[in-house]
């Protein structure tokens, strides 16, 4: 045992005693049976979901007591602090509602960060020396391999224990000697525990637990500078003053109680009760393993934030992880509810994203338009601030969009499962958004010739009636695609399929991909009521506005929506062509067609995909009899004036004979006719 001389010449002369901060953080004045609990994350990486879920219990357990909940961060791995983990945990707190009832600025019982509290664990330390129930110890790195090495050879139990703790029976004039050279030092805890003894104990969720005694004499304060403790003295000190009365913690700590236990009774300090959770688990294949940070990511909590999941979908979650009864309640019950730790399982429970999803679903059903623009736009300013903007602008369009299927009705629609899907699901009402479907051979268009998809666009747009109290909206497509010769019904065209090009099904299937880009929407009449005839009328049209011949399939112009700032007038909408603006031009901006043919504007394209030498020697190998499909794959561009599409090639006295089709319609040109 060291001298009170030699263990106080470590420390500085100014360093309370262990009963100065006794009074300085007093027993808490709160009713009896209220528990004090905290949530104490390491910010050696980003927080894991397993620890929102420990603090949700955490806070809950406090709450239904009138107890108190902290969170204190735990940080005496200095070498292991991660940068930015303090922001993250500070944006997790908040974003889940999981915040402490005391802080730095409000708290009693500061600091909440243990790299703040070094005095408070030296004066625990220097006191654990001077009872004798810790030592210095210099054993080196080498040495304490040699350790570990002759414990393998002789079968022995690991660890610095017994006759296998180098210092812990070490002289006074040694420690002395080594302290006036200057070596650097551990403190460990002289440990009383025995091999083969076995202690019990009572954790709140598991009962009675029998476990083998702590043998190792573990470091408590590390020779680092600064010098901070180990984990195990640090939140066995913290426990105390800030006056924590229940401890929930992962199960992985449930091999250290008896460690605790002991240090506590080293220090005559009251034992705090434990409650050890099981971690959050997840399917793989056909086994289960703990939820990853490093494979799932699902298992960081910024996931959840930045797939915008509302914080209450995402605590009924958890919630029902814990207590299986919470599940089965409505969600505003169970997050009223209390969580009791006799309902928690030993089993870890398995984390199901579909289940999370479909929670979330129902959840956002439930709100109005006005509290899921409130939500989104708060999650969208930092996460997709271009739709947060336009839906700032367009909040009416929005509101009308969102109302459809959900207001008035039973059973509302659940195609929103969190904020990052609200581009996807309500994008195309915004036509700063929607991408009009690049022309009749779109292949969201199934089967479909391109003629008959562009009859049916032609068809809708010229004959269009707008959704009203007195209109059969639906009418107008059934009409159409029987005019177009459509099957009326799923059961003729199953009968006779060769004798229709499909059924009304399949028809009004084609008008929704032309108004939303999608093959699944919502009631179609209310989406057309939503979008205004005139943007119906776009859409529509925009199918057949195609004047690009000779390039890529679905090559065409889009005249734009006049809110789409930023934008050119007309704009090709297919790589590999540009527009020139006053006349069709060939690969190298010479004027195509013959002086006087062209008599009023016309929409051009200047095509990009060869150079002129590349072109006289396609119509060279087509003067010495290349194939047909080899010449029409060498036609330069076109363009349509009046009805027809009109060009010619580069040479003036080979002209490109065509098929005549409405403006606007896809079309093949026929190989040269040299004989003409």
């Amino acid at each position: 045992m060291l001298s009170e001389t030699v263990v106080d010449s470590l420390f500085p002369a100014d360093l309370p005693d262990p009963d100065h901060w006794e009074r300085r953080y007093p027993p808490r004045d709160l009713s009896a049976g209220a528990e004090v609990t905290r949530f104490a994350p390491s910010p050696t990486g980003y927080l894991h979901i397993g620890g929102v879920y420990t603090a949700t219990i955490d806070v809950d357990v406090s709450r239904h007591s009138q107890g108190r909940y902290l969170v204190r961060i735990e940080d005496t791995d200095q070498a292991r602090v991660t940068e930015g983990a303090a922001e993250q945990f500070a944006e997790s707190f908040d974003y889940f509602r999981i915040g402490p009832d005391e802080d730095d600025l409000t708290g009693q019982y500061a600091p909440y960060t243990q790299s703040a509290r070094q005095e408070i664990y030296l004066s625990y330390v220097r006191e654990l020396l001077r009872r004798d129930r810790a030592y210095l110890c210099f054993a080196t790195k080498e040495e304490l391999a040699e350790i570990a090495q002759r414990q393998q050879q002789a079968g022995a139990l690991p660890g610095y224990y017994g006759k296998w703790a180098l210092w812990r029976d070490a002289s006074e004039d040694d420690v002395v000697k080594k302290l006036d050279a200057g070596e650097r030092y551990v403190v460990r805890f002289r440990s009383p525990g025995l091999t083969g003894v076995r202690v019990s104990f009572a954790d709140a969720i598991r009962g009675e637990l029998t476990q083998d005694d702590n043998r190792n004499d573990v470091v408590v304060l590390k020779s680092t500078d600064p010098r901070l403790p180990t984990y195990h003295l640090a939140h066995v000190v913290d426990d105390h003053l800030m006056r924590i009365s229940l401890v929930i913690r992962a199960e992985e700590w449930l091999s250290s109680v008896s460690l605790h236990h002991q240090l506590f009774d080293a220090l005559g300090l009251p034992r705090i009760r434990y409650a050890h959770i099981a971690p959050l688990m997840k399917q793989d294949g056909k086994s289960r393993r703990k939820l990853s940070k490093r494979k799932d990511p699902e298992a960081t909590v910024s996931y959840y934030i930045e797939q915008g999941y509302p914080v209450e979908a995402v605590q009924y979650y958890l919630r029902g992880l814990a207590n299986g009864r919470l599940a089965e309640l409505p969600l505003a019950e169970a997050l009223a509810a209390p969580i009791r730790l006799s309902e928690c399982g030993t089993a870890g429970p398995l984390v199901d994203m579909v289940k999370l999803d479909d929670i979330s679903a129902d959840y956002i059903a439930t709100l109005t338009g006005e509290q899921i623009l409130d939500r989104y736009t708060g999650w969208a300013d930092t996460f997709d601030p271009e739709l947060a903007a336009i839906v700032a602008a367009e909040r009416p369009l929005a509101l009308r969009a969102l109302a459809i299927e959900r207001v008035g009705v039973d059973n509302p629609r659940k195609d929103l499962r969190k904020w990052s899907e609200f581009r996807a699901v309500y994008g195309y009402f915004f036509p700063e958004l929607f991408e009009p479907v690049d022309g009749p051979r779109d292949p969201r268009f199934g089967f479909f010739e391109p003629d008959l998809v562009r009859a049916l666009a032609e068809g809708f747009a010229d004959g269009y009636q707008e959704p009203g109290p007195d209109i059969a909206w639906f009418d107008q497509i059934r009409d159409l695609a029987a005019r177009l010769g459509f099957a009326p019904n799923q059961k003729a065209y199953k009968q006779d399929p060769a004798a229709y090009p499909g059924s009304i099904r399949e028809a009004s299937q084609a008008i929704r991909v032309m108004l939303t880009g999608a093959t699944r929407s919502p009631n179609l009449a209310e989406v057309a009521g939503t979008l205004g005839r005139d943007e119906v009328l776009r859409r529509a049209r925009a199918v057949t506005q195609l004047v690009v011949a000779g390039g890529p399939p679905g090559a065409r112009v889009e005249r734009d929506h006049p809110a789409a700032a930023g934008r050119q007038r007309e704009r090709l909408r297919r790589p590999g062509h540009e527009l020139a603006g006053d006349g069709l031009r060939d690969r190298d901006g010479i004027p195509e067609g013959r002086a006087g043919v062209l008599r009023q504007r016309v929409l051009v394209v200047r095509d990009r995909r060869g150079t002129a030498a590349d072109r006289e020697q396609a119509h060279g190998d087509r003067r010495a009899g290349q194939s047909a499909a080899a010449d029409r794959a060498e036609q330069p561009a076109l363009a349509c004036y009046a009805g027809r599409w009109i060009g010619a090639s580069e040479r003036k006295d080979v002209l490109v004979p065509l098929r005549r089709y409405t403006h606007g319609s896809i079309f093949r040109p026929e190989p040269p006719n040299r004989n003409r």
